[in-house]
Parts: C-alpha cells; structure tokens; sequence
C-alpha cells in the first residue's frame, strides 16, 4: 500500500490554496471555490482542500511536509510572509521540527528526519 493524498477542510479554499502554494506546493486540479489539488515538490504523494461549512472541533489536523534544507524553507518562507508558531528545533524523537497554522487553523509541521523518520533507534522489527 502507498499513500496516495491526504484532503483537508476549508472555509476559504481560495485563501487555503494560496497559503499552500507560497509553501510550495504545484496546484494540480482546479476546481475553485469548492476543491483543489496539489503535487507535493518531493516523491509522489499529492494534498488536496475541500469546501465546508464548519471545521472539525477540538485537535483538528495535523500535516506534515518533509524538507532536507528545512532551517533554508523556513526562511524563505518567513521572507513570503508566513508566521511560524516555532522556529526549527531539534525534538527528543530526533526530528527537526518548525510548526505554524494554514488559514483555516490547520497544525503544519516542516520537519527533517532523514533516516529517522521511519527508522529511529527505537524501531521494532
């Protein structure tokens, strides 16, 4: 099995979709105002935005984007004008993390786990 997409909700589709792409992302499908679909710059996965009417309560989602020059994305977008809620900074699970929000509330992590992303010391066989 491969991750194929991951879809988030939106109030503003528009306004989501171009926060995602000042991060980077290749708008691929454009179906405005109620659907858009992104490639992500690195491997096959792709991210998409979907239209509500109200957002999900309480934690919400969570989106992680890898990048292996993250402190360099990190500045450039700051100079784009998005606000992070935290500088990059080495986590005890050995990844490299900087965290903000998209326009909808949304929790984005940029990180950079190289091999430990999906092989930490602590990986079971």
């Amino acid at each position: 099995m491969n991750l194929n997409q991951i879809t988030i909700p939106s109030l503003d589709v528009e306004k989501a979709t171009s926060f995602y792409k000042t991060l980077g992302l290749k708008l691929i499908v454009n179906a405005l105002p109620r659907y858009v679909r992104f490639e992500c710059p690195d491997g096959d996965s792709t991210f998409s935005i979907h239209k509500v009417n109200s957002l999900p309560k309480e934690n919400g989602i969570t989106i992680y984007f890898e990048d292996k020059n993250l402190d360099e994305l990190v500045s450039n977008l700051k100079q784009k004008g998005i606000t992070f809620i935290s500088a990059p900074e080495y986590k005890t699970w050995l990844w490299r993390e900087a965290h903000l929000s998209d326009p909808d509330g949304n929790h984005i992590i940029l990180y950079h786990a190289g091999k430990n992303r999906k092989n930490p010391p602590w990986r079971i066989n």
